[in-house]
């Protein structure tokens, strides 16, 4: 639900339901300990509308985000994204540190950026994204993404937006364990510590 259809659904402030479904997303970031270990695709995309004029990597008012789908037997296991200030192996390369083995075998476009990479994660390849077609299972993750975005919170800043995507990649690496995922989270958020918001004041 969006902060706004919490406010209405609770009789409470818009700003207050959407203070405290940041913290709540505080509690649902990666813990970083689990680096897939097998098959990985890689891409980057934009969060946000068209820029008239602007193709490419051109980011304009855009958001820039990575992401690392795990692709198993049985079809697709779990995922990260992260936001990133630009398509540089500077910026990729913390998001490969904290989600991706060295021993991964990882698949990506053929941008540039993915080049300096190699060194430390030799199993690297690169190959033609063709639209989109060597990477269809990436493709649909991200389309989902976006639709979840824009269907139910609409709009998010750029500040928050590694807020939304922490949560959305919480309930999708623990899609076959629904049963479990609320105590999960309760149990982070006990764990966790304080979040204080900065007074107005």
């Amino acid at each position: 639900m969006s902060s706004l259809e919490l406010s209405q659904e609770y009789e409470l402030r818009q700003k207050t339901c959407w203070e405290f479904k940041w913290k709540i997303q505080q509690a649902m970031q990666s813990s970083k300990k689990h680096l897939i270990k097998g098959l990985v695709h890689v891409d980057e995309f934009y969060i946000g509308g068209e820029e008239e004029g602007k193709r490419g990597r051109y980011k304009g008012e855009k958001k820039l985000v990575i992401v690392a789908l795990e692709i198993v037997e049985s079809g697709v296991g779990r995922a990260y994204a992260q936001c990133i200030e630009d398509a540089s192996s500077a910026s990729f390369r913390p998001f490969f540190e904290s989600y991706i083995s060295k021993d991964a075998r990882i698949i990506t476009d053929e941008w540039r950026g993915y080049i300096p990479l190699k060194k430390d994660f030799p199993n690297l390849e690169q190959v033609k994204s063709d639209d989109g077609k060597n990477f269809k299972d990436l493709h649909i993750h991200i389309m989902n993404l976006k639709g979840w975005l824009r269907g139910i919170h609409h709009h998010c800043t750029k500040e928050r937006l590694q807020g939304y995507l922490d949560e959305y990649h919480f309930r999708y690496n623990r899609r076959s364990n629904m049963e479990t995922i609320f105590d999960i989270l309760i149990k982070r958020m006990v764990l966790n510590n304080p979040i204080r918001l900065q007074s107005n004041n």
